[in-house]
C-alpha cells in the first residue's frame, strides 16, 4: 500500500487577520504539498483556526460578541485569505467544534488513565475587581531582573528573562490597573517528565527536526523537563474538562489535537476516509509532517509527542521549522506600518510575486529572511517577470503570428540540445523541492529560463522568418518545449501564473510524475498552441511601496514659498559630482559643462541583459556582470554597484550599456562597457530601466 502523507501548517488564531509573515508558513507548506501532489504521492493537507483563550473571550467582550460569534467572524476571513493567496488545503476546519471537544476528551481520558494527570495547588495572581485569574499576558509589571517597567508576566522584553507572574514588581492588572492579590488555585498537570527517555529517542529520528533545533532543545532536559499545566480557571473560553468544576483545558492542550478534529472533519464530510484515525493511529503507515514556525518548536517538539504517545496515537514524523520574516530590515511593527495584513497585500497584488519571492528565499533550516521592498520587486522582476515569463511571451507571440499558432516536428540540432539540457536539470530541482531548499529549486529554473531564452536571441527567429520560416518555427518550438517545462518546476510555487501558462500553450499541465518519463519533444507538436497574452505585469515601484503608507510621524516637506523659490533661480555654487558607481571603481570626477549634440552623439547606449553576475573578490562595490548586448557573445562588465544590489537581483534585468566605452582593467578583469545608474552612490542607487526591449537595442 502506498504510504498515506498529511501534512499541516500551525493553525492561525482567530484573534485578529492573517498577515504576510503568517503567509510565510502557508506558502511554504502550499509549495511542498503541489511538488508531492504533482509528483503523484497520497497526501492531504488540513488546517484550522485556533479558537481558545482569555485574549479571544476578552476581545470578543470589548466588541458585544460572544466569543462564537468573534472567531467565526475571522474564521471566514481566514478561509478567504487562504483561498486567495492559492493555498490547496484539503480541509480549514476550527478548533472550536464537536471534533476537537470529542478528541480532546478522548485523549485527556487515556492520559489519565495512565496516570499522566496530576492535581496541584498552585499560587497565582487574581484580579479582585475582574473576578478572575490573570494569564501571563494579562499582568503587567516591572522585570525582577532588569527592573525595566512595563512588562508582561512571563518573560521581560527588554532582557530577555522568563519568570512568573508572581515575580513581578509592582504588578497590575492588563484590563483594569488594579494590583492583582495572590490566590491559590487547583490545576491539572501533564506529567511531561516521566516522558524525557522517549522525547530524546525522537529528536534523534533522522529527519525528525533540524539538527541545531534538537541541540538547542537539550536546555530543557539539562535543567529537567517541567510538568505542563494543562488546565486554566474559568471565565475562560474553552472546553470544559471533564469531572472539573469550573475548569478548562488550557488552548495548548486543545489546539494541536485540532490537526486531528480536522482530518476527522474532512474524513466524515468526503468518505475519502473512515475516521481520523485512519491516519493517526499508532501503526497507521503514515508519514505526518508538521510546518510549524520556530517560535512553537518546544510544544511540538516535546509537549506533543508525548501527549501522542501516552494516548496511543500517531507521532509526528517531521518537523519542517521556518524562521520569521521581517520587513525593510526590521522586525514586523504595527507603528510602523509593516505589520502587513494578507488582505492589504491581495487588494493591490497578484499572490504569485509573493509565492516567488518567498520560495526564492527559503531554505530548510530556521533562518530570518528579509521581505526588502526594493529586492522584492527587482528580484520579481527581474527573474521571474523578464526572464521566465518575458520567455514565454516573446516565443509564443511570435508562433501566434505568422506563424498561425503551429509547432514544428522536433528534429535533432541547437533546440533539441537545449530542452534535453534543460530536463537534465529536473532531479536537481525534484530534489531541491524534496530538502526544502526552494531557493535552489528556484535559481535552477532561473538559469534554465535564461539559458532558453539566450538561445532565442542568438537565433533570432523574428530576423529569420523572413528567409526561413521553418527554421524559425523550429527554434519557437524547441523554445515552447523549455516553456512548457518551466510550467512544470514552477507549478507549486506560481500554480494561478502556470495555469496560464499551459493553457497558451494549448496543453495538459505537466507534472514531476509526468516529467520521469519525458523525452524531447515535450509538447504535442501536432496540436495548435492557444493564444499568447502576458502573464503578469512588471511590478512597479509605487505599487510594491503603497503596501507600506508613509509613517504619520515622518515631518511633511512644505512646499517653499514664493519667495524662497525667487531664491532658487539665484546662481549657487555647485558641489564636484561623484563618480557613478555604474562606472566602476575609480571613474575621475568631473565638473560638467555644456557640450555640443555630436559630443553626445558619439556615446552609444544599447540595451543589455545581464545573464550571468557574481562578486568580485576583494572588492566591496563591484559586480562582474554577464551582459547580453545583442552581439555574437555576452560582454563583460565590471560595475560598482555591489552596495545596491546583490547578484541575485540582477541577473535577468535589462539595462542601460555604454557600448563604445574604451575597455579598462579592475581588479585584473577587463571590462567592456558602462551600466547607467541614478541617485547619489553606494546603496542609494537605481540601475536605469529600459523596459522590456530586446538586447542590443539603441537607446536615444
Amino acid at each position: 500500500m502506498a504510504e498515506k502523507i498529511l501534512v499541516t501548517s500551525a493553525l492561525p488564531y482567530a484573534n485578529g487577520p492573517i498577515h504576510i509573515g503568517h503567509a510565510v508558513e502557508y506558502i511554504q507548506t502550499d509549495v511542498y504539498v503541489r511538488f508531492l501532489k504533482s509528483c503523484g504521492k497520497d497526501v492531504v493537507y488540513f488546517c484550522a483556526d485556533d479558537t481558545h483563550g482569555t485574549p479571544i473571550e476578552l476581545n470578543a467582550a470589548k466588541q458585544g460578541l460572544k466569543p462564537e460569534e468573534f472567531v467565526a467572524r475571522f474564521y471566514e476571513q481566514h478561509k478567504k485569505d487562504f483561498q486567495d493567496l492559492d493555498i490547496s488545503v484539503d480541509w480549514f476546519h476550527s478548533t472550536h467544534s464537536p471534533e476537537n471537544r470529542h478528541y480532546s476528551e478522548l485523549i485527556y481520558g487515556r492520559l489519565k488513565e495512565k496516570g499522566d494527570i496530576e492535581r496541584r495547588d498552585i499560587e497565582q495572581t487574581y484580579c479582585e475587581k475582574d473576578k478572575r485569574f490573570l494569564p501571563d499576558r494579562f499582568i503587567r509589571g516591572t522585570c525582577p531582573n532588569c527592573k525595566a517597567a512595563d512588562q508582561y508576566g512571563d518573560a521581560c522584553e527588554k532582557c530577555g528573562k522568563a519568570y512568573s507572574p508572581t515575580d513581578l514588581i509592582d504588578p497590575k492588572c492588563s484590563l483594569c490597573g488594579t494590583p492583582p492579590v495572590r490566590k491559590h488555585s487547583a490545576h491539572l498537570f501533564f506529567k511531561l517528565s516521566r516522558h524525557a527517555d522517549f522525547l530524546q529517542q525522537v529528536l534523534k529520528r533522522p529527519g525528525f527536526i533540524h539538527a541545531g533545533l534538537a541541540n538547542q532543545l537539550q536546555s530543557f532536559f539539562e535543567k529537567g523537563l517541567a510538568d505542563w499545566d494543562i488546565s486554566r480557571d474559568g471565565p475562560y473560553f474553552g472546553f470544559a474538562i471533564p469531572g472539573e468544576t469550573d475548569k478548562y483545558f488550557y488552548v495548548w492542550l486543545d489546539a494541536p489535537i485540532g490537526y486531528i478534529a480536522t482530518t476527522e472533519k474532512w474524513a466524515k464530510e468526503t468518505g475519502k476516509a473512515q475516521s481520523a484515525l485512519d491516519y493517526w493511529a499508532p501503526d497507521a503507515k503514515t508519514r505526518i509532517v508538521h510546518f510549524i514556525g520556530k517560535d512553537i518548536v518546544y510544544f511540538h517538539a516535546l509537549f506533543w509527542p508525548a501527549v501522542l504517545n501516552v494516548a496511543n496515537l500517531h507521532v509526528p514524523t517531521e518537523l519542517k521549522i521556518h524562521g520569521h520574516l521581517t520587513v525593510n530590515g526590521e522586525k514586523m511593527s504595527k507603528s510602523r506600518g509593516t505589520l502587513v495584513a494578507a488582505r492589504t497585500y491581495l487588494d493591490n497584488l497578484d499572490p504569485s510575486y509573493l509565492r516567488f519571492f518567498y520560495a526564492a528565499n527559503l531554505g530548510p533550516g530556521p533562518e530570518d529572511f528579509d521581505l526588502n521592498l526594493k529586492d522584492f520587486r527587482l528580484r520579481v522582476n527581474g527573474e521571474l517577470v523578464n526572464n521566465v515569463c518575458n520567455l514565454a511571451n516573446r516565443a509564443l507571440t511570435i508562433l501566434s503570428g505568422s506563424l498561425e499558432k503551429r509547432l514544428a516536428p522536433g528534429k535533432d540540432g541547437q533546440g533539441k540540445a537545449l530542452v534535453e539540457a534543460a530536463l537534465a536539470r529536473v532531479p536537481e530541482v525534484r530534489e531541491a523541492f524534496e530538502k526544502l531548499e526552494y531557493r535552489n529549486a528556484i535559481k535552477a529554473i532561473v538559469e534554465i529560463a535564461q539559458t532558453a531564452n539566450a538561445f532565442l536571441q542568438t537565433q533570432a527567429p523574428w530576423a529569420k522568418q523572413k528567409t526561413d520560416v521553418e527554421g524559425a518555427r523550429a527554434d519557437l518550438s524547441d523554445v515552447a518545449d523549455v516553456v512548457y517545462l518551466l510550467g512544470a518546476l514552477l507549478a507549486p510555487v506560481t500554480p494561478r501564473l502556470t495555469e496560464k501558462l499551459f493553457a497558451q500553450l494549448g496543453a495538459e499541465p505537466l507534472t514531476f510524475q509526468a516529467l520521469e518519463r519525458a523525452r524531447y519533444p515535450l509538447l504535442d507538436r501536432s496540436r495548435p498552441i492557444g493564444t499568447p497574452e502576458p502573464l503578469l505585469p512588471r511590478l512597479e515601484e509605487t505599487q510594491v511601496n503603497a503596501l507600506i503608507p508613509p509613517s504619520p510621524t515622518e515631518p511633511v516637506k512644505e512646499a517653499p514659498k514664493k519667495a524662497e523659490k525667487k531664491a532658487e533661480k539665484k546662481p549657487a555654487e555647485q558641489p564636484t559630482p561623484q563618480a557613478s558607481p555604474g562606472a566602476g571603481a575609480g571613474a575621475p570626477a568631473a565638473t560638467p559643462g555644456d557640450i555640443e549634440y555630436d559630443d553626445f552623439a558619439k556615446v552609444v547606449l544599447k540595451v543589455g541583459k545581464i545573464v550571468a553576475a557574481e562578486k568580485v573578490a576583494n572588492a566591496d562595490k563591484l559586480l562582474k556582470l554577464t551582459v547580453d548586448v545583442g552581439e555574437e557573445a555576452p560582454r563583460t562588465i565590471v560595475s560598482g554597484i555591489a552596495q545596491a544590489y546583490t547578484p541575485e537581483q540582477v541577473s535577468g534585468r535589462r539595462v542601460v550599456v555604454v557600448m563604445n566605452l574604451k575597455p579598462r582593467k579592475l581588479k585584473g578583469i577587463e571590462s567592456r562597457g558602462m551600466l547607467l545608474t541614478a541617485g547619489p552612490g553606494g546603496k542609494d542607487l537605481s540601475l536605469l530601466d529600459p523596459g522590456d526591449m530586446p538586447p542590443g537595442s539603441e537607446v536615444k
